[in-house]
């Protein structure tokens, strides 16, 4: 796992460490050295291991992440620092705490903006989908309308990645663990890493 410590940006810690006489800054210094932990180790991160975190803080943490381990087509963007931009649509879990970590965040020359979208919105133009649990009925016609789409979809509910989500935040005896279905991935013209791939399990739907 050594070599996976080299995706994980441990500036993210650095640059937080300078707000750790603010309360309000601490949820986000634990919340990444968390994510950096799990994704170093495989350890498996759980809001009640830190009080200050929820379980969308740390799911916060580990979508912010994700744009570091796909690749896309080049013809996705428009231009070389043209953004990777990580869309909720429907109902937003997250509250401030993604829009934080993403703030002045680059990853490969994009850098990362969020975009808060309605079902009915063009949500193709996202390099990131999220779709919270509380919008599962709208899952089999968002997916419908991304196919052939190189937009990383990415749920919270038990069963998501089985229909089609290519990554899934799922909670097990209270912690956060992953789901990656990686033929929908690469139906869509999308590589994940396979460092990435060690760390979930697969899911392989018939």
């Amino acid at each position: 796992m050594r070599d996976l410590i080299n995706f994980v940006n441990y500036h993210d810690i650095k640059t937080t460490l300078v707000y750790q006489g603010s309360r309000r800054f601490q949820p986000v210094k634990w919340l990444l050295v968390c994510v950096c932990l799990w994704l170093a180790g495989g350890w498996q991160a759980t809001a009640a291991d830190n009080p200050g975190l929820s379980e969308y803080d740390v799911k916060a943490g580990f979508l912010f992440k994700l744009p570091q381990f796909i690749d896309w087509p080049a013809s996705t963007f428009a231009a070389p620092d043209a953004p990777i931009v990580i869309g909720i649509v429907g109902d937003d879990p997250f509250g401030k705490t993604l829009d934080e970590l993403v703030k002045g965040e680059i990853v490969r020359g994009h850098p990362l903006a969020i975009k808060r979208l309605n079902p009915g919105d063009d949500i193709k133009s996202c390099q990131v989908l999220f779709i919270c649990r509380n919008n599962k009925d709208q899952l089999p016609s968002l997916l419908q309308k991304l196919k052939g789409s190189p937009v990383l979809t990415v749920g919270d509910d038990s069963g998501f990645a089985d229909q089609g989500s290519m990554v899934n935040f799922v909670l097990v005896q209270g912690k956060v663990k992953l789901e990656i279905n990686p033929a929908a991935a690469e139906q869509a013209g999308l590589q994940i890493s396979a460092k990435l791939l060690k760390l979930a399990r697969i899911v392989n739907p018939n």
